[in-house]
């Protein structure tokens, strides 16, 4: 069944060509820069799903489908439970109705959210609120609660589950495309569907979730640009090699390589990367992760292509285009993510400007320099947001979860419908799967050795992704902090994890007996990762349960 059912863990770089006497890197000089011999130096031996037998094309839909139907039904099931705002959701929920009927934030009264939980919240003020997080993760709420109404939580939670939903799909797709396999596609699917960090996030409307969406998706369209790019060059070398009289490209072609065109994966990178930007902050870095890692794609593709300049011509024809593809494209959609504040009258500090003429600025529309100034406002908040909570988590114990978050508990005698115990509880706490968290925790270690060490590029791409979401933290230690801000990449958590099970599946030269056993120990972590996550499962979604039962599932004191 060759990739189907395993990977193999060399890089794609080292191809994979009918090579003569078993050495893939040695060519004929008259054929090293023919389309067959140039992908497979860039791409390797990819295949499309088409070129599989039927028996097997459909699990290439089957597998996609089922991860998110499981994912789907854990989000869903049970989702307008409990019936009133929960954590910070008092806060993105509000905001996001208050966008439905103006379009920007506004202020609200005291004890809003009682009438706002009991379906009434037609009680906004007219004075504009100020707040510090971008619009996207708050139109998208609200777009759910355009869909459903506003008076109930299954409204409020929509998008949300939704959005962790199409997260759950877009990660096994990128595990395929990432490790050819498609058991380690189902199991990334699977691990992120049933991980309960990943699912109170889903099932709870704040805006951590809609940034990890968008950046997984940029991700995703990054991946696309990595192979389309390499064939672009592989596809325009050869051309070259074709029109001349040695069968290769001159010296001067060599010097810095052709130029490979306006790259549409790469702009579609640039539009997800402006939507995380636009629902937090903290998606520049990925922005800039991100950018560096597909330049860095391009200037190893042109070395291995045989060009010489290839440092030289790959800033040049790929690297500033890199940037002209990602960052004015991020920065445009981010602005028009703005436009209701700029189509209203009177939202926070909307004509700032007005009130205060520059004359070096003064050149600068109006309105620009007005949200500027939100913004440079906005920044201030957050480097001076160092107040104390009771679930405050440094970033440095977040991947062994050391201070999860507590959204919501409540306390409960007999008279519970769900619960004949003397004392209950129910509980949304936003703590992982352990063994989830702690072996992808331990896999980052063997991701830094296949990155280092063998130049696997699949292990750096997946470091990439959490390198730019969680470092980045640690240039802030008097900030507040809290471990849910980890979902944003989590999902690359679970690639790290998921690579390490490919090194235990095998390569698909490998005897018999030693791919069974690798795919016995894949399918037997996955389903135990299952019965430990049907095991917290009461903690992650409300359920009331015994105060005995609630306290076995508090495995570190600190959870509590």
């Amino acid at each position: 069944m060759g990739l189907v059912t395993q990977t193999s863990m060399r890089p794609a770089e080292a191809g994979d060509t009918a090579p003569p006497a078993g050495r893939p890197w040695i060519a004929r000089p008259a054929e090293a820069f023919s389309a067959a011999a140039l992908r497979g130096r860039l791409i390797g031996s990819i295949r499309s799903w088409r070129d599989y037998p039927p028996s097997l094309r459909l699990w290439f839909w089957l597998v996609p489908a089922l991860t998110t139907v499981v994912g789907g039904i854990l989000r869903f099931v049970r989702l307008d439970n409990p019936h009133s705002l929960v954590f910070d959701e008092t806060y993105y929920v509000k905001d996001a109705y208050s966008y439905l009927v103006s379009g920007y934030e506004r202020t609200w009264p005291d004890k809003a959210n009682d009438s706002f939980n009991a379906g009434n919240p037609d009680i906004l003020l007219n004075s504009p609120e100020y707040v510090v997080h971008p619009p996207v993760g708050k139109w998208m709420i609200a777009a759910g609660m355009w869909l459903f109404g506003p008076d109930n939580p299954f409204g409020w939670r929509f998008s949300a589950a939704l959005t962790g939903t199409l997260s759950v799909l877009l990660l096994t797709l990128i595990a395929l495309k990432l490790f050819r396999s498609l058991p380690l596609a189902a199991a990334a699917g699977l691990l992120l569907a049933v991980d309960g960090h990943h699912l109170v996030m889903s099932r709870t409307s704040l805006l951590d979730i809609f940034l990890m969406f968008w950046v997984l998706a940029a991700f995703g369209a990054l991946l696309l640009d990595r192979d389309d790019g390499r064939r672009r060059l592989a596809d325009r070398l050869a051309r070259l090699a074709a029109g001349s009289t040695t069968g290769r490209p001159s010296g001067a072609q060599l010097l810095a390589g052709p130029w490979p065109g306006i790259r549409w994966w790469r702009v579609t990178a640039g539009v997800c990367m402006g939507l995380a930007v636009g629902t937090k902050w903290s998606g520049l870095f990925f922005l800039a992760g991100f950018g560096l890692l597909t330049v860095l794609w391009d200037l190893n593709a042109r070395r291995v292509a045989g060009i010489r300049g290839w440092i030289t011509g790959g800033i040049i024809k790929d690297g500033l285009p890199a940037f002209a593809s990602m960052v004015p494209v991020a920065a445009l959609v981010y602005t028009a993510t703005w436009t209701g504040w700029f189509r209203s009258q009177d939202a926070y500090f909307r004509h700032w400007a007005e009130a205060n003429p520059s004359p070096m600025w003064g050149w600068v529309p109006d309105s620009l320099r007005s949200l500027a100034h939100y913004h440079l406002e906005a920044y201030k908040f957050h480097q001076g947001l160092g107040s104390e909570h009771p679930y405050e988590a440094s970033a440095w114990s977040w991947l062994v979860m050391g201070r999860p978050t507590s959204f919501y508990y409540q306390q409960s005698g007999p008279e519970a419908l769900d619960c004949h115990a003397a004392r209950c509880a129910s509980a949304i706490l936003s703590v992982g799967n352990p063994l989830i968290w702690w072996s992808a925790a331990i896999s980052l270690v063997v991701l830094l050795f296949w990155w280092a060490g063998r130049r696997d590029w699949r292990a750096g791409a997946v470091l990439a992704g959490v390198g730019a979401g969680y470092l980045p933290w640690f240039l802030y230690p008097e900030r507040t902090m809290f471990f849910f801000y980890a979902v944003s990449f989590e999902p690359f958590l679970i690639l790290s994890l998921v690579y390490c099970l490919g090194l235990v599946l095998g390569r698909e030269g490998d005897p018999l007996w030693r791919r069974r056993s690798g795919l016995y120990l894949l399918a037997l972590f996955v389903a135990a990762a299952v019965l430990l996550s049907a095991f917290f499962y009461p903690l992650w979604t409300a359920e009331t349960i015994s105060y005995e039962e609630w306290r076995y599932r508090m495995w570190m004191p600190s959870w509590i």
